[in-house]
């Protein structure tokens, strides 16, 4: 059923009737269908698109409320996600500052020893390149992948603590 309405609603577009296409998006066929009152057949016909024409024509201002629900309906969902990501950051951020604050001499270094172990196994995968031994790629590229995470994530993730500590104090 899905590549039915995908073929709809690239036919319709292709032939200048966005808004009825954006109206199906929104709402769905059958929505439409029973708000304008006619049946769009799932393969239309140079005759049907006419007809599809001066229907888009004639109900204009109901499909644009349509498309103007679906606008909304994307925002809120951006929205959302926007607010997961910012909750993700603040979740790492709390959980980095109560290991800084632990009594655990283990917690607050685990992130440099980590960054430490990634170079030292880089660095010997480099050596080994340099004299003749065979470095297997993929564990090279992967060493490297984690050095980047691994580097970012505590080189920005002290960043941002250290301008959240100073915001807090003023």
């Amino acid at each position: 059923m899905i590549p039915i309405i995908g073929m709809l609603l690239s036919t319709l577009a292709q032939n200048g009737l966005g808004l009825l296409s954006s109206a199906i998006q929104a709402k769905g066929k059958e929505v439409v269908e029973n708000t304008l009152g006619v049946k769009i057949p799932d393969n239309p016909t140079p005759e049907d698109v006419e007809k599809l024409r001066e229907l888009q024509f004639h109900h204009e201002e109901r499909l644009l409320e349509l498309g103007i629900e679906k606008a909304k309906l994307e925002m809120a969902e951006m929205e959302l996600v926007a607010k997961a990501a910012q909750n993700d950051a603040d979740n790492i951020t709390d959980r980095w500052q109560a290991d800084m604050s632990s009594d655990s001499w283990l917690s607050k270094n685990i992130r440099p020893m980590s960054l430490i172990a990634i170079f030292i196994g880089y660095f010997l995968f480099a050596l080994m390149s340099a004299f003749g031994y065979n470095a297997n790629e993929s564990y090279v590229t992967l060493l490297g992948n984690w050095g980047q995470l691994i580097m970012g994530a505590y080189f920005f993730g002290r960043t941002a603590e250290k301008i959240i500590e100073m915001r807090g104090a003023k």
